[in-house]
């Protein structure tokens, strides 16, 4: 069977009535959850910390195909996202990463754009209700939200499939692709407005330095 694909102004049964006290999926995530250069904006901004500082406690690196990248860190026994609190609500809500926007859907990258697809008994949850996907996502300027979302996508693509090429053989190239990836588009601290253009002059930035490696 064909998966169903949606778009930002469909319905979708993805409504779970506010999670009524429900944490299952802020917990046991592994190092699924990462982050891109918006969530981590987004995270600097509202909590007025830098990469270093998430990096200290709620946020840690993993591989990903040979890419190292955030993700966010579960904690204790139980694997429960750092910002979970005592109540076990988010303490985020507002600015949460957009994989915890998103659940329980999932994103498709084509060449026509962006579209969603719901990720069947994914929630725990009963009786979801119908939702529209712009309103379910929250986020504002959603056009240019995912205008980012495909740019980051085919950056991450582009430099998974050099590292692939480069794997085995030359380690030290590895490593700077690496290093500048986090560096640029990471490290590097976005002022508080106006992601979006930040974001593209450095994705041109280092499109033009991974010309002259």
């Amino acid at each position: 069977m064909s998966t169903i694909l949606f778009h930002a102004n469909d319905m979708v049964k993805a409504g779970c009535n506010d999670c009524r006290g429900c944490f299952h999926c802020c917990q046991g995530m592994g190092d699924s959850i990462v982050l891109d250069p918006y969530d981590v904006w987004q995270l600097e901004t509202n909590l007025h910390t830098t990469f270093a500082g998430l990096l200290r406690e709620k946020v840690e690196l993993r591989v990903e195909e040979g890419l190292i990248l955030p993700c966010l860190a579960m904690q204790g026994e139980a694997e429960r996202c750092g910002f979970l609190n005592e109540e076990n609500r988010c303490g985020i809500h507002v600015f949460r990463p957009g994989l915890c926007r998103l659940f329980p859907l999932g994103r498709r990258y084509e060449e026509e754009g962006l579209s969603y697809f719901l990720l069947e008994e994914a929630c725990v949850s009963q009786n979801h209700t119908k939702v529209k996907i712009k309103k379910w996502l929250g986020v504002p300027e959603l056009k240019r939200y995912e205008a980012f979302l495909v740019r980051w996508h085919g950056i991450r693509k582009g430099l998974m499939e050099r590292t692939w090429a480069c794997a085995g053989e030359d380690e030290e190239l590895l490593k700077q692709i690496n290093l500048n990836l986090l560096h640029t588009f990471y490290e590097e601290q976005y002022a508080p407005k106006d992601f979006y253009g930040q974001f593209e002059e450095r994705a041109r930035r280092f499109e033009k330095e991974k010309r002259r490696e």
